[in-house]
């Protein structure tokens, strides 16, 4: 265990070591503009001093993790410290006091768990009303701190063992464990079926999260159990559009619009087995998909900025996906497998953002002690010539950029 321990802090610090690379001593760098990696690294680095850089051979590709905020992938970039940053990130909630219902920090990456309402929700005590008053993320997965196993290079090892009590009153005992590696241009080409050539410039990673019952009793239907949701938040512009293929052939409905009241129509385009919603951070609206009519990826086109990304993820057909919904009426076991956010104005004129979400969860683990689960999330930005990301855009998502950039004109 001791060796272990040494090689894990020897490899944590040849990480770190990165930053010599990126700044001069840990001291902020001059020139750096917001919404650059660089800017975002060294602002990071000043709240999370374990703070890891993954990096693959490429010279430009980089990636933020972060034990103390709960092993979140906060941003990315295919350029080094003055290329754009991905992710979302939150600068007013690292200066502020714990918020005892959540602390919305950003990244391109988190991990949840659900389901956040339901008669087995993990975010209200049991018999409470459901309202926001009484909503409460659990401390494991908004502002504690997570065991860093291991780390090189290209790839963190992360933990945390948790003990939550859901709305119906059963104690959950349970271990998370989450490997983050970025990933090599070849290797995304191989996931995706596609073909890169000097014309484009990618970053890509994937998450892999394990669910474990360290419990001494299994967990039921009748009594409940967690489920795994990755969310990503990343930056607006006016004309950022969300792309979600989805199956033809399913009798169930496309999506579910009303998680905020029903979005307006004209933010949504069905286009053949393709759903178009505009993610401009002006209109606060979420939506889901059916397992039935999911498919394992998703993405958004970013044509202000020409940065095409993608998200790969499970989808488990046969499993039973919980409803996440506030609320204890509706059918607890009809939920969503992908979701998608646009963030927007509060009644009261306030705003987090503005960000938008993709998001994918995992069926429900129904899991007899000591047996684990795991879920699958990936992250792949293009940023190059319209026609070659066109390209990509046609075989990953079904869809071309014209039709992606013309849905909302």
């Amino acid at each position: 265990m001791k060796g272990k321990n040494v090689t894990t802090i020897a490899a944590a610090l040849s990480i770190l070591m990165y930053s010599c690379q990126m700044g001069k001593n840990n001291k902020k760098m001059e020139g750096l503009e917001k919404g650059t990696f660089g800017y975002d690294l060294e602002f990071l680095k000043e709240k999370d001093s374990s703070i890891l850089v993954l990096s693959t051979s490429s010279d430009g590709a980089h990636i933020i993790v972060s034990p103390k905020y709960q092993g979140k992938v906060f941003t990315s970039t295919v350029d080094g410290k003055r290329g754009k940053s991905f992710g979302w990130i939150n600068y007013k909630a690292f200066q502020e006091k714990l918020d005892p219902h959540m602390n919305g920090y950003g990244g391109e990456d988190r991990l949840w768990l659900g389901p956040e309402g339901g008669k087995y929700s993990i975010f209200f005590k049991p018999g409470v009303e459901m309202t926001f008053d009484n909503w409460h993320t659990p401390p494991a997965i908004d502002s504690e701190s997570w065991k860093l196993d291991s780390a090189n290079a290209k790839k963190v090892s992360l933990s945390k063992q948790i003990q939550l009590t859901n709305y119906a009153g059963t104690d959950l005992k349970l271990s998370i464990g989450r490997d983050v590696e970025i990933l090599e241009s070849t290797q995304i080409q191989g996931m995706l079926d596609i073909t890169l050539d000097d014309k484009v410039k990618v970053v890509g990673f994937r998450t892999l999260n394990t669910l474990t019952n360290t419990g001494r009793t299994a967990w039921t239907k009748d009594g409940g159990a967690p489920v795994m949701w990755n969310l990503g938040m990343f930056t607006p512009s006016p004309s950022t559009v969300i792309v979600i293929p989805y199956r033809k052939e399913a009798k169930v409905k496309i999506a579910t619009t009303d998680y905020f009241g029903e979005i307006d129509s004209n933010r949504i385009v069905y286009e053949d087995s393709t759903l178009l919603f505009l993610a401009d951070g002006k209109s606060r609206g979420k939506l889901g998909i059916s397992p039935l009519r999911a498919k394992p990826i998703a993405g958004s086109y970013d044509s202000a900025n020409k940065v095409l990304t993608i998200t790969y993820f499970d989808v488990k057909y046969t499993g039973t996906y919980l409803n996440q919904e506030w609320g204890t009426k509706k059918n607890a076991f009809l939920g969503d497998a992908v979701n998608a956010y646009n963030d927007g104005p509060l009644e009261d004129s306030t705003q987090m953002g503005p960000f938008y979400e993709i998001e994918s969860v995992s069926p429900v683990a129904y899991l007899s002690p000591g047996e684990a689960t795991s879920h699958l999330h990936c992250v792949f930005h293009f940023v190059g010539e319209k026609a070659a990301l066109d390209m990509i855009s046609k075989k990953v998502l079904g869809v071309s950029i014209a039709k992606v950039e013309n849905a909302f004109k």
